[in-house]
C-alpha cells in the first residue's frame, strides 16, 4: 500500500549506486513494528558483500562498509512526501511514516478494496491443488475432513494471491476394498438400498465392516470356519477377476455402488462449500498408465524384467547419477501385468502437465505418502518435466480419537456429518436460549455458520504436519483458539456499525486520524497492515496455518480494543469517525481471512 513512496526511494537509491559505481543487490523491503511511528526497511549488506567480492572500498568489514553506504544512500535521497525521517542504522535504511498519514493509508486501503484487500498481484502460473479425494464405497469421515479443509483453503490461498488455481479430486475408486464392499453386497444384501445420500455412504461402511469380520482369521478357528473364509475369500476375488475383465454384471454393480459414495462426497463438498473444477478417477488412468510404461521403458528409463520373471522397475538413483540410496528403486508394473498407485500417479502427472497446462501441482495427501511422492516427482524428472521442480506434498497427520486411531476395518470412526450435525445441534440449543427473538430459520443459520466455522477451525489451528487427536468437546468450544471466537470479533465489529447508523460504511474522506491514538488503535492498524504480507506468505509457504493463526491474531486484537475504546461515545467527530473507519477496516479484514479460511462470517451470535 506503500508501492509510490517505496518505488521513488528505490529509484533514487539505484541511481545514486549507478552514479558510483556501488554494486547494488536487490533491495528486500520489511516493515518496522511500531515504536512511535510505522516504517519499512531495508538491508545493505548483501551490497557490501558484492563491493567486497569486487575487491573494491577501503576494505571495511561487511558490517561496517554497509552502514557506510547506508548512510551515503540517506544523504542522497533528501525529502518524500508521507515520510516523517529515514535513518541509517548498522547497515539498514530505516524510512519511517506520519503517524497519521500511515493510518489513514491502511484504512483508506481497506475501505476502497473491500473483499479484494489483501489480493496478490496475477501470477503467470497455473497451480492445480489436489485433496478431497477419499476412496469410494465407503463413508465420508473426519479425517478425510482434515484433508479437504486444508486443500480448499490452500486453493483460496494461492488463488487469492494471484495464482489461477484448479481444484482436482481423484477419488480411489478401484483395488480390493471396494471389491469387498461390493461382494458382500452381492452375497447378503442385494437389491437393498438405504433411503438419503448420507445413508447410502455409511451403510457402504457398514458393509466393508462386517465383510472384513467375515474373511478375517480368527484365533482357534475350527476346520468348518476355515473352509467357509476360504469361500468367501475365492468368491471375493472372482468378482475382482470379473470386474477386471470387464464382466458387465459386475461392472454395473461397481458404478451403481460407486454412485451412493461419489454422492455424499458431493454432498459434503457442498456442506463445506467447495467447488471442484476437474475431477479424476482411479478407474480412468489405470489402462493410460500401462501405455506409459511401455513409453518410460523406450526412452530408458525403466528396466523391463518380465522376460527374467521380474516387473518393470525404474532405478531412480542411479538414473540421476545419485552415489547415496534416496529414493531407491520402485516396481512401476508388475510382473502379472498390473499397475500401482506409482504407476496412477504418472499417468495423472501426465494429464495436469499436458492437458490442463499446470504449472505447479500441490498433492494434499497423507504424510505416509511423502517418499512415494517424492519418488513420482523423481521420475516426472526423468520423463523431463519441469514442473516436476514445482509438484509440492503438502502432508498432514493422522487424525485419532481419544480412545486410539481411527480404523475404517473395526468401524472406529468419526463420520463427518455425525460431527456437523452434533456442531449444529449444540450450537442451536445455546442460540434458542439467547436470541428467542430471532426467527427460528436464521436462528439455524446462524447456528450452521457457527457449527461449521468451529468444525472448520479446529482442523485449521493444528500444523498440518502433526497428528490430532479429535475430541469433539474441544472442537467445539467457543473459547480460546477457535473459530467461533473470530467469528464473535466479525459480529461485534458489525454492532458497532449498525449502532452508527453506518454499517454499510464506506471510504471516508473526514478520517484523518490526526489525534494521539491509543495503544490499541495502534496494535489494530498495525494487524491489519499485516494482512496482504500474511496472505503472500501463506500462499508461497503452502502453510494455511499461517492465516489461521494470522485471524486468531486480528481477532485478539479487535476484541481488546472492542473492550478499551470509546468509539460511539467519543465527543470529537473527527476521532470518532476515524475510529469507525477503523473498525469497518477490521470488520473487512476480519471477513476476508474468514473467507479464506472456508469460514462464514455471521452478522450476528
Amino acid at each position: 500500500m506503500f508501492q509510490k513512496e517505496q518505488q521513488l526511494i528505490e529509484e533514487k537509491i539505484k541511481a545514486f549506486c549507478t552514479q558510483s559505481d556501488i554494486a547494488l543487490a536487490d533491495l528486500k523491503w520489511q516493515p518496522i513494528p511500531f515504536s512511535g511511528e510505522w516504517g519499512f526497511a531495508t538491508s545493505f549488506f548483501q551490497t557490501a558483500a558484492n563491493e567486497a567480492k569486487l575487491g573494491k572500498g577501503n576494505k571495511l568489514p561487511v558490517p561496517q562498509k554497509a552502514q557506510e553506504i547506508a548512510e551515503q544512500v540517506k544523504g542522497q535521497l533528501g525529502s518524500v512526501d508521507g515520510i516523517s525521517h529515514i535513518e541509517a542504522v548498522k547497515g539498514y535504511l530505516n524510512v519511517y511514516f506520519k503517524t497519521s498519514d500511515y493510518a489513514r493509508r491502511v484504512v483508506d486501503e481497506v475501505l476502497a478494496n473491500g473483499v479484494d484487500f489483501g489480493r496478490g498481484a496475477k501470477k503467470n502460473e497455473k497451480v492445480m491443488v489436489e485433496y478431497a479425494q477419499p476412496n469410494t464405497h465407503h463413508s465420508f469421515h473426519i479425517g478425510h475432513a482434515r484433508n479437504t479443509i486444508l486443500g480448499e483453503v490452500l486453493a483460496r490461498l494461492v488463488e487469492f494471491a494471484g495464482f489461477e488455481t484448479i481444484r482436482a479430486s481423484y477419488p480411489g475408486d478401484l483395488g480390493l476394498g471396494v471389491i469387498t464392499v461390493m461382494w458382500i453386497y452381492n452375497k447378503l444384501y442385494k437389491g437393498q438400498e438405504p433411503e438419503g445420500v448420507h445413508e447410502r455412504g455409511q451403510w457402504l461402511a457398514k458393509l466393508y465392516v462386517e465383510a472384513t469380520a467375515l474373511l478375517e482369521k480368527k484365533d482357534n478357528e475350527t476346520p468348518e470356519e476355515t473352509a467357509i473364509r476360504e469361500g468367501y475369500e475365492a468368491e471375493r476375488r472372482e468378482m475382482y477377476r470379473k470386474w477386471d475383465a470387464g464382466d458387465a454384471e459386475v461392472r454395473e454393480l461397481w458404478r451403481v455402488t460407486r454412485e451412493w459414495s461419489l454422492e455424499e462426497l458431493r454432498e459434503v463438498l457442498k456442506m463445506l462449500d467447495v467447488k471442484m473444477d476437474v475431477w479424476f478417477y482411479e478407474s480412468e488412468v489405470d489402462e493410460p498408465s500401462k501405455a506409459i510404461v511401455d513409453e518410460l521403458i523406450a526412452k530408458d528409463i525403466a528396466t523391463d524384467e518380465r522376460p527374467n520373471g521380474g516387473a518393470v522397475i525404474v532405478k531412480i538413483d542411479e538414473k540421476l547419477g545419485l552415489t547415496k540410496e534416496k529414493y531407491r528403486t520402485n516396481v512401476i508394473l508388475r510382473k502379472d501385468g498390473t499397475t500401482l498407485y506409482l504407476t496412477k500417479d504418472l499417468a495423472l502427472a501426465k494429464v495436469k502437465f499436458e492437458k490442463y497446462q499446470v504449472d505447479r501441482s500441490i498433492y494434499v495427501v497423507d504424510v505416509r505418502q511423502s517418499l512415494h511422492l517424492q519418488q513420482a516427482f523423481a521420475i516426472l524428472k526423468l520423463w523431463g518435466f519441469p514442473q516436476s521442480e514445482k509438484c509440492y506434498h503438502l502432508g498432514y497427520g493422522f487424525v485419532s480419537l481419544p480412545e486410539g486411531a481411527m480404523s475404517a476395518r473395526r468401524g472406529r470412526v468419526v463420520l463427518f456429518k455425525d460431527v456437523a450435525d452434533e456442531a449444529v445441534k449444540r450450537v442451536l440449543a445455546v442460540e434458542s436460549e439467547k436470541s428467542g427473538d430471532v426467527p427460528a430459520d436464521e436462528r439455524e443459520k446462524i447456528a450452521y455458520q457457527i457449527g461449521m466455522g468451529a468444525l472448520t477451525y479446529s482442523m485449521l489451528s493444528v500444523d498440518n504436519n502433526k497428528d490430532i487427536v479429535f475430541d469433539i468437546n474441544e472442537a467445539l468450544s467457543f473459547d480460546g483458539r477457535t473459530g467461533p471466537y473470530i467469528q464473535n470479533a466479525y459480529v461485534r465489529a458489525n454492532s458497532i456499525l449498525k449502532k452508527s447508523g453506518n454499517s454499510t460504511f464506506e471510504r471516508s474522506n473526514v478520517s484523518t486520524f490526526n489525534y494521539d491514538l491509543t495503544k490499541h488503535e495502534i496494535e489494530l492498524i498495525e494487524q491489519i497492515s499485516r494482512f496482504p504480507q500474511t496472505v503472500e506468505q501463506a500462499a508461497n509457504e503452502y502453510r494455511p496455518l499461517v492465516m489461521a493463526a494470522y485471524a486468531y491474531d486480528l481477532a485478539n486484537t479487535f476484541h481488546s480494543f472492542y473492550h478499551a475504546v470509546n468509539v460511539m461515545q467519543t465527543e470529537d467527530e473527527n476521532t470518532k469517525n476515524s475510529r469507525l473507519s477503523l473498525v469497518a477496516a477490521a470488520k473487512q479484514t476480519i471477513e476476508n481471512a474468514l473467507r479464506l479460511l472456508d469460514i462464514q462470517a455471521p452478522d450476528v451470535m
